[in-house]
């Protein structure tokens, strides 16, 4: 999505991730990581997942806030709609119910003792939001089957649709049923399928709108869909990103969240940072300006800086 910054000779991705020589936080914007300190943390005694299948992607969501909302931090939970689910098991044959219209893996770690407790409140609380099934794994091979599906799930849908447009947009968790709602009613009236798979604990989402580059007019469709996705995230209280980054893909979007003040001071900021603006240029502010303290630009020769950079 046009987070890739050149330094060195090297390509580094500039998405939140977690290797060396990776730019995060600030997507490549504002500096590098050179070094990187860790701490390693015991393996839990005990970990196991649940499968969880619900009627409707809205009890799924209700289900994730109400889990939240007790206080319980799962090590893992990702919800997949009936779409992602039967491409995935087709593909894994992870054992999933495909009868479920929205299915939510949740994994819980710790004590014996402190699991069990925590999985007994997680059912109970399943339960109350209508759950229709639910699975407990048996042992560690279980464990790694019932995530393997959740892993595959993008190539997965890849199997379905000759492409499918990711977006990446994170929201309160609270909101979920009401996203959800909402996107369905998006998908009828664009005509496309979208397939939801996301981190939902973490309210990060990511929606995979199913489409034909072949055909006329569905890839404009597709980004238009993206876009209404992303500005109902910002409507609900959300953001337009969780860990993908704006790049140039989002760059258009930034005013839906931010006001003229608001980019005005990210710019300035950038421009302490980035003096020679080497750091990806061109990428996340949706206009450029005059002012040299916004990042004038400059023509040297006749020639401009970064004549691959796609201008406005």
């Amino acid at each position: 999505n046009g987070e890739i910054v050149r330094l060195g000779g090297k390509h580094l991705d500039g998405g939140g991730y977690d290797h060396l020589g990776v730019v995060t936080g600030s997507e490549g914007l504002l500096g590098v990581v050179t070094e990187v300190t860790v701490r390693i943390l015991r393996k839990p005694e005990t970990a196991q997942a649940m499968l969880i299948g619900f009627q409707s992607s809205e009890d799924a969501g209700e289900c994730v806030a109400r889990i939240i909302g007790a206080g319980i931090v799962p090590a893992g939970m990702e919800m997949m709609d009936r779409l992602a689910t039967q491409a995935a098991e087709e593909f894994v044959h992870a054992g999933y119910p495909l009868e479920a219209e929205a299915l939510l893996i949740v994994e819980l770690d710790g004590p014996q003792c402190e699991c069990a407790h925590l999985m007994e409140r997680v059912e109970a609380l399943a339960k109350s939001c209508r759950a229709t099934t639910l699975k407990v794994s048996r042992n560690e091979e279980e464990r790694l089957v019932f995530w393997a599906g959740r892993k595959a799930a993008f190539p997965a849908v890849g199997r379905i649709s000759p492409d499918y447009y990711c977006m990446d947009g994170t929201i309160p968790r609270a909101q979920l049923p009401r996203v959800l709602a909402r996107m369905r009613e998006m998908s009828e009236q664009y005509g496309l399928r979208v397939a939801n798979v996301f981190h939902a604990g973490d309210g990060n989402l990511h929606p995979l709108i199913l489409y034909d580059a072949n055909v006329p007019g569905e890839l404009d469709r597709a980004e238009a869909f993206g876009a209404e996705i992303l500005k109902l995230c910002v409507e609900v209280g959300g953001v337009l990103t969780g860990e993908h980054g704006v790049g140039v893909e989002k760059r258009e979007l930034m005013p839906v969240m931010f006001n003229e003040i608001d980019l005005a001071q990210q710019e300035r900021l950038k421009c302490a940072f980035d003096e020679k603006s080497l750091l990806n240029p061109g990428k996340m502010f949706p206009s450029l300006h005059a002012c040299a303290e916004l990042g004038r630009m400059h023509v040297s020769g006749g020639k401009l800086s970064f004549p691959d950079i796609p201008r406005f």
